[in-house]
């Protein structure tokens, strides 16, 4: 499968399509890539991961906020820290195998990188941080409510 086939099928699978695909395109090139295949480019996922970590921790905020009203702050926190994790974002990303969809460069390939729970839960908050560049809140909010926060306690 060719790299513009991979990105609709993953647009198709989140629900979302992308007004400039390359936002789509950055959110999931790990540096190995950029570095070898793009020849140099510094554009990975780093940026939109750093910027799609505020928009999570504010939507799964907003939810706590809303939805459990008899919860204090201290309580609040410490859910919000479970929802945000590492292995519960990488669980989230596996859902819809977004491990299949990182840009790798050849090392990290061989290493078993698509694997590893920290990649593919900074790439998975890179995705979110792509949707909010491209759509805007509401549309980060609809895609961490459906792959998040969607059945969040039996997950």
């Amino acid at each position: 499968m060719n790299e513009t086939e991979s990105l609709k099928i993953l647009e198709k699978k989140i629900g979302y399509s992308f007004k400039d695909r390359k936002l789509l395109e950055g959110a999931l090139t790990h540096s190995s890539y950029a570095n070898e295949i793009l020849t140099g480019s510094r554009e990975d996922y780093e940026r939109y991961e750093f910027l799609g970590d505020a928009v999570l921790e504010l939507s799964v905020s907003d939810f706590l906020f809303k939805n459990h009203v008899e919860m204090r702050e201290g309580e609040m926190t410490k859910m919000r820290a479970s929802y945000v994790c590492e292995q519960t974002l990488a669980m989230c990303a596996r859902a819809f195998s977004l491990q299949e969809h990182i840009r790798l460069g050849r090392g990290e390939e061989a290493q078993g990188s698509r694997k590893r729970d920290s990649i593919v839960s900074d790439v998975f908050e890179a995705l979110i941080g792509a949707v909010y560049l491209d759509g805007a809140l509401d549309e980060a909010k609809r895609f961490i409510n459906e792959f998040v926060l969607k059945d969040i306690d039996t997950k």
